[in-house]
């Protein structure tokens, strides 16, 4: 298997947000895909993304036709996503995704978890390097072959492609989501979520006393209220 199933292996097992935490991340993609695209999941790409990952996590129905409906009023305002980039501590490369309706409170806050953390943020440019930024789509896999999905998605840009207890995944570079989602669309094959992840090309290990001082940045940052995802280079178990 390749970087990308082994990067979600380890994610899914160590530090997949809670349910709140994914509501409320999942409500600000909703406000930001409506403002871009409109309230018309039909007509709207983005939004219909955002809706099957709503019902991934069980989100009711209510929850986000309310989301919708408040992001079409005028008086809401919009979210900017902001990346932010550092090092925590013992030289692992942080990078924070963010998105934000006041830029200034959260620039303070992601500082101070640095600086409370013995980290350090960086500047534009300082480790984004060091991740591929990719995107993702999970598939019903009832029907499908994974090594035909994986010979025909080539074409669509599809650099992985793998299967799982949660269905068929496919990754491929950032630039080929709207591609494969429309291909994915025309087979009429059942999108159950989709994505963005920033996969880091090389990680380091830690004994387990250093990974703890990294730990309490993690955390730190993915209990903040205006983050949506945490990447970083330390090395974490699969097993």
């Amino acid at each position: 298997m390749g970087r990308a199933f082994e990067f979600r292996k380890a994610r899914k097992m160590k530090r997949w947000s809670a349910m709140a935490k994914a509501f409320t991340r999942i409500g600000k993609d909703i406000v930001m895909a409506v403002k871009e695209g409109g309230p018309d999941p039909d007509t709207n790409a983005k939004l219909r993304a955002v809706i099957q990952n709503a019902k991934s996590v069980n989100m009711p129905k209510d929850n986000i036709e309310r989301a919708i409906k408040r992001a079409s009023d005028k008086n809401q305002g919009d979210y900017k996503v902001v990346l932010f980039e550092g090092y925590a501590p013992h030289g692992i490369a942080v990078l924070v995704e963010t998105a934000t309706d006041n830029n200034n409170r959260t620039v303070a806050n992601v500082r101070s978890h640095f600086n409370k953390s013995d980290g350090n943020l960086g500047t534009s440019g300082s480790v984004e390097f060091m991740f591929d930024h990719t995107c993702n789509f999970r598939v019903a896999a009832e029907g499908l072959d994974v090594e035909e999905m994986e010979l025909e998605f080539i074409d669509f840009g599809a650099e992985e492609v793998f299967q799982d207890e949660d269905g068929i995944h496919i990754y491929a570079p950032f630039g080929q989501f709207g591609a494969i989602q429309k291909e994915l669309e025309k087979r009429e094959i059942e999108i159950l979520s989709s994505g963005f992840e920033r996969i880091p090309q090389v990680t380091k290990a830690l004994t387990p006393e250093e990974a703890e001082d990294v730990e309490k940045l993690l955390e730190k940052l993915e209990e903040d209220e205006d983050v949506q995802n945490v990447y970083h280079t330390m090395e974490e178990s699969t097993d």
